[in-house]
């Protein structure tokens, strides 16, 4: 299913060409384990994950089809067709997300079909069940929130079977939401050390929660939010070190196991280096952050730069951190001009315009903005230019955001476990409490938390989703997209006018291919 499958009839008996056959595979525990780890092979990791061609379907790369960053290479997808408008039926990357996500659809319905031939403890198979129907569901997931209706596929189709027609957006919302729902009321809180990447049932649950937050289905975001709080078994991490930057080091080897991470790909962030770090330090930086996202970020006293009035915003916007006063959080996301980094020996200097510096914005290979993504950048990974740090693809600190956004929108924003939760998030960070006496409607509660999800979760792929469910997608993403002030000049770099078509672009165009092969399959709107 679909397109990528048609023309292998091997893949009907076998889950490789060259690999035994059915009959002779389906046996023991260890061959029920060693499917299970194809079907988890299609989950996505930040820069790195599903074994699809030079990953151009991971997470954080979905940054740069949102205002909080601009992508720029091609052959790691081409996010770029889409923020200019031109992209079609033929986009690579919308082939390649629906052939991935259709991939994995299909390798735990083969899963399915077939675990029960396996000799094993009963108990064990059961779980593995769950764990192939929740993967399957994530995948539907995915494809819903990028194509809307799709078809419902719970079954490994043969080529005679590939005129499958798409099934409602309600019909995929219940079926996903079904499924998680089934799945985190049977599979367990937590696993054994070895198999920590396994999806539990918070990981479940917390998926309800922001499928149902796209959806507006607010009470449901808010439930299934509230059934992970309840486990107390997850925290905000926190260094042992002290005056250590804890969100920064969340994202380094020296945080990686934490009690935070809810659902992870091991070794998702793999090629951080050569995807977003300073070429002159050896990296290579193909997503690059823009004023916007820099902007966002609040002081350390809790007001926004725009409340400061123009002198304070000039001066914060040529030095993102002028006199130490910003967020912690700011500087645990993001590289900018003068900072050092790689302990203190290397300053960025993207502003200066020397052929001998490797920094400057534009060059192949730097940055497009003046900025650099600092999350996962772990200067152990310098050398060897990559290595094995695990991507988040759930954190609490998402749960905490989702509990209370879902809280504000059901009116229930003067409940004391709103401004609870966003100020652990805050705390976490070093950051004041919510200064009730400016948040102290619905109205200033929703832009504060609309604000707080961005700080927290920059770059983790969430942002793209929340432009488009809170309806600002055509406000942020049509116009001129502005990267880092050269401190010299007071002037923003000009980066890259962007076109967003409202009537056509919130959903993307299903793959030509897949058109081609199924004589049922629809187009979405205006391609």
């Amino acid at each position: 299913m679909l397109t990528v499958f048609t023309g292998c009839e091997d893949f009907l008996t076998q889950n490789h060409p060259t690999g035994i056959t059915d009959d002779k595979f389906w046996e023991t525990e260890t061959h029920a384990r060693d499917a299970l780890r194809i079907v988890y092979d299609a989950l996505p990791g930040g820069t790195n994950g599903r074994d699809m061609p030079l990953n151009t379907s991971n997470i954080m790369i979905i940054s740069g089809l949102s205002d909080e960053a601009v992508h720029r290479a091609d052959y790691i997808g081409a996010y770029e067709e889409f923020t200019r408008g031109v992209h079609n039926s033929n986009w690579s990357t919308s082939l390649w997300f629906w052939s991935s996500d259709f991939s994995g659809t299909r390798q735990a319905s083969r899963f399915l079909e077939h675990v029960d031939k396996c000799f094993m403890d009963e108990a064990l198979k059961t779980r593995m069940k769950y764990e192939a129907r929740a993967l399957r569901a994530y995948y539907h997931m995915e494809l819903f929130q990028f194509f809307g209706g799709i078809p419902i596929v719970t079954k490994s189709l043969t080529p005679n079977e590939n005129n499958v027609s798409r099934n409602s957006e309600e019909e995929v919302y219940n079926f996903i939401i079904s499924e998680l729902t089934e799945c985190a009321q049977n599979l367990p809180d937590t696993y054994t050390n070895d198999e920590f990447w396994r999806v539990n049932s918070a990981a479940c649950w917390t998926l309800i929660s922001r499928l149902a937050l796209y959806k507006k289905d607010f009470a449901l975001a808010r439930d299934a939010s509230q059934k992970v709080i309840d486990k107390r078994i997850y925290e905000l991490y926190t260094s042992k070190t002290s005056g250590a930057n804890n969100l920064a080091e969340l994202f380094t080897y020296s945080g990686m196991l934490n009690n935070e991470r809810i659902m992870i790909r091991p070794s998702g962030a793999a090629v951080a280096w050569t995807r977003f770090a300073p070429f002159g330090i050896g990296g290579e930086t193909y997503t690059s952050p823009t004023s916007t996202v820099v902007d966002n970020w609040e002081t350390k006293q809790g007001k926004t730069i725009f409340e400061l009035g123009p002198d304070s915003l000039a001066a914060y916007r040529k030095n993102p951190n002028h006199r130490n006063n910003r967020d912690p959080r700011l500087l645990a996301s993001v590289l900018f001009s003068g900072e050092k980094f790689v302990d203190n020996t290397y300053t960025v200097d993207p502003f200066n315009a020397s052929p001998s510096n490797p920094d400057r914005i534009g060059l192949e290979k730097s940055t497009a903005t003046g900025y650099w993504i600092k999350k996962y950048l772990d200067p152990r990974d310098r050398q060897p230019r990559g290595g094995t740090l695990d991507f988040m693809i759930i954190r609490y600190a998402e749960v905490l955001l989702n509990y209370a956004e879902a809280m504000i929108e059901l009116g229930e924003w003067s409940n004391p476990e709103v401004l609870k939760n966003i100020n652990m998030v805050r705390n976490r960070s070093k950051m004041p409490n919510v200064d009730v006496k400016v948040y102290n409607s619905q109205a200033k509660l929703r832009e504060l938390i609309r604000r707080e999800r961005q700080a927290e979760l920059a770059f983790e792929g969430q942002r793209y989703y929340d432009i488009r469910r809170w309806g600002i997608v055509n406000e942020v993403m049509n116009g001129q997209v502005f990267g880092a002030t050269n401190p010299e000049t007071g002037v923003a770099v000009r980066v890259e006018e962007r076109s967003y078509n409202p009537g056509r672009d919130y959903l993307w165009p299903i793959p030509q291919n897949e058109l081609l092969a199924n004589p049922n399959m629809e187009q979405n709107p205006n391609y």
